[in-house]
């Protein structure tokens, strides 16, 4: 499955592998002013690949934002080495948020992210993966879902690693859920009529009415 934007600039793919830690979900951008990609392992939680592309409706701010007070400020740790690359890391050590950095062109930095979990042989099992690209205003909305205390809905048998969740029972059902979803598309459609209007608003306005002629001159 493949989606673009009304505006052609954000290409979206979905191609499904056989394991779920492989990468499942492609977004890209190739416009003048931006110029990266993004994918996602199926093993990526709904909430926070949604706050990856909520982000897309907005245009992107002036200033670039900074990232890692988003994680500290829910108690992660953060390292800077010497050669600036930064990583952050939850206390329990399973998530992290990677930037690495090159010293000879902004377009290698690369954020990726990751779940990973001991394996017991001296090795880490990767839950999900994600790699973010170069685009600091999405990665910060991927960091604000990531960290997002709020309690996400699955099936009773359909939680993987159920040790290191808790699970409470939830009265509500399928047609309500149904009934958000639609709503939240409704939204995130309306948002998007709404930028794509306020960008046609600012486009400068090309004269349509054509030349008026010119007059021959009277032959002699």
């Amino acid at each position: 499955m493949i989606l673009a934007s009304p505006d052609q600039r954000y290409a979206l793919a979905l191609e499904p592998e056989t394991e779920s830690y492989s990468k499942w979900w492609r977004i890209s951008c190739t416009s003048d002013d931006e110029n990266w990609y993004a994918q996602f392992g199926g093993n990526t939680p709904v909430e926070i690949l949604a706050g990856f592309t909520d982000a897309l409706l907005s245009p992107a701010p002036d200033t670039t934002p900074d990232v890692w007070p988003i994680l500290t400020a829910r108690g992660w740790t953060h390292v800077r080495d010497e050669h600036g690359n930064e990583i952050a890391e939850h206390l329990d050590g399973i998530l992290h948020l990677r930037r690495r950095n090159s010293l000879s062109s902004r377009w290698d930095v690369s954020w990726t992210a990751a779940a990973l979990l001991p394996n017991g042989l001296g090795g880490q099992e990767t839950v999900w993966e994600a790699y973010l690209g170069n685009a600091p205003h999405l990665v910060a909305a991927f960091a604000t879902a990531l960290v997002d205390p709020a309690p996400v809905l699955r099936a009773e048998f359909d939680v993987p690693h159920t040790s290191l969740v808790t699970q409470e029972p939830h009265g509500r059902q399928g047609d309500e859920l149904a009934k958000e979803h639609t709503a939240r598309l409704a939204c995130a459609r309306a948002t998007a009529v709404r930028q794509r209007r306020t960008a046609l608003a600012t486009q400068p306005v090309t004269s349509t009415t054509p030349a008026a002629p010119v007059a021959a001159g009277r032959r002699r």
